[in-house]
């Protein structure tokens, strides 16, 4: 065999699906640093793209999210021949119709596909290893440090986005809302809001302090800590302090058990799936004043978790089994439908799922926690457990990126392995760690072979 045929062989795959990769970037890497990117400096770029005349520079992402939906098929569906993607693939696109239907004109609906097109881009992971994306690890952590310097900076200096208002499809909207929690005002830095930003710190903490030491993870948690104290998020703050201490609390443990205990985590904390009904049931009804600790919490009990299902009754009961489709109660219903007055923001990525989706997400959500049991990826597996106990009060369809996260978390449900096992075939009882998890290097809160240490 000559070096031309063996030179051969080795680019056929690159020749045979140029656009999956572009040098030393892949293409869903790519879309996802072009969404953080965007939402993490989301004032800010609104404001200049919009005075300099370039809004259309804004959409970019959503056209990679667009391309990421042929990726999907072809990755999840055609290789790994995965009947869940197919089936996903097929209800979304159910919904999109059931979701016009409901929302009544197709201005809704395409913001409804619009909104919709990140979750391929987190899908398209599906048999990642995380670790082997540089480039975008470092983005993250650049965010990170980004994110807690503008939150710091809008403390002492008004950004001229703050309340700028401009017009997009004949909606007004504010580049930087200024938003006062009580008598602190909720500082965004770059971002649109206070939630994006205290998002990204949550997150950029999170994939950054895998490959850091404890002292690393100590100080700028800490610093991270009092940057979402200046947003006023009490949420994030009580998510990334849950975080850090587990993050000590595993490192602290015996190597060995590192990853199990991780993995664990991961999967339980998918209980908090069912804490607003909990809640519901314990503390609906109750009453508190407006300049109460727990008087969002309380609102989000009342009224935000319980609304929806009552406007559904009334809308669609149908939709407790079909969901009333993409988009609804969530922002193309209160921008572009004539449903407005039944809109209530459902501060919960799994409640608004539900609506959206109906009893097949019951369904899907039984095998991404099943396949969580065989994820190896320890970035994948630590967002699980941080992301989960966030969208208890989040919706995460705003900004995209927070779908496209929540979708990345879910993305091993697709993957060759988990469609292996939930085809029919078997794995090994007490798989811990594929091979390949070695290269993941230094984990924040688990243990992979072959060796682990506490600096990376």
């Amino acid at each position: 065999m000559t070096t031309t045929t063996l030179a051969l062989r080795r680019t056929m795959p690159i020749l045979r699906f140029p656009l999956l990769m572009w040098g030393a970037f892949s293409l869903e890497a790519v879309a996802m640093a072009t969404y953080f990117l965007r939402d993490d400096f989301s004032a800010a770029a609104r404001y200049y793209l919009y005075i300099a005349h370039l809004s259309p520079i804004w959409f970019i992402p959503d056209g990679f999210g667009f391309i990421c939906l042929f990726l999907f098929i072809y990755r999840c569906i055609i290789q790994n021949r995965s009947i869940i993607a197919l089936v996903v693939l097929v209800w979304i696109f159910l919904s999109l119709g059931i979701g016009y239907l409901f929302l009544g004109n197709s201005t809704a609906l395409a913001s409804s596909f619009k909104m919709i097109l990140p979750v391929f881009i987190g899908f398209s992971f599906c048999d990642s290893n995380t670790a082997a994306y540089k480039k975008l690890l470092l983005l993250m952590s650049v965010l990170f440090y980004a994110s807690i310097f503008g939150v710091v900076l809008s403390a002492y200096w008004k950004a001229p986005w703050l309340n700028y208002t401009y017009e997009a499809f004949g909606v007004k909207r504010q580049a930087g809302r200024l938003w006062w929690a009580g008598s602190e005002q909720r500082l965004s830095g770059f971002c649109e809001d206070s939630t994006v930003v205290s998002l990204f710190i949550l997150v950029g903490f999170v994939m950054t302090s895998i490959r850091k030491n404890v002292w690393w993870c100590l100080v700028c948690g800490g610093v991270a800590l009092y940057a979402l104290k200046l947003t006023t998020s009490k949420t994030t703050m009580g998510v990334l302090a849950m975080y850090l201490l587990a993050l000590l609390v595993v490192r602290a443990m015996p190597e060995r058990m590192r990853f199990p205990t991780l993995r664990m985590l991961a999967a339980w904390s998918y209980a908090t799936i069912l804490v607003p009904i909990f809640l519901i049931l314990v503390f609906g009804g109750t009453s508190v004043g407006q300049k109460a600790l727990l008087f969002s919490l309380v609102d989000r009990i009342n009224n935000s978790w319980q609304k929806p299902f009552v406007f559904m009754s009334q809308l669609m009961p149908i939709g407790y089994i079909t969901g009333c489709g993409v988009g609804c109660f969530n922002y193309p219903m209160n921008q572009f439908s004539n449903l407005t007055s039944y809109w209530v923001p459902v501060d919960n990525f799994y409640l608004v799922t539900f609506l959206m989706f109906g009893l097949p997400f019951v369904a899907f959500m039984f095998f991404v926690i099943r396949a969580t049991l065989l994820t190896t990826d320890i970035y994948k597996l630590s967002l699980i457990f941080v992301l989960n106990i966030f969208s208890i009060t989040v919706a995460d369809y705003g900004p995209a990126s927070g779908l496209l996260l929540m979708s990345f978390i879910f993305s091993d449900v697709f993957s060759r392995r988990a469609s292996f096992v939930f085809q029919g075939g078997r794995t090994k009882r007490g798989y811990a760690l594929h091979p390949s998890a070695a290269a993941q290097g230094v984990p924040a809160m688990a243990g992979a072979t072959p060796r682990l240490n506490e600096s990376g």
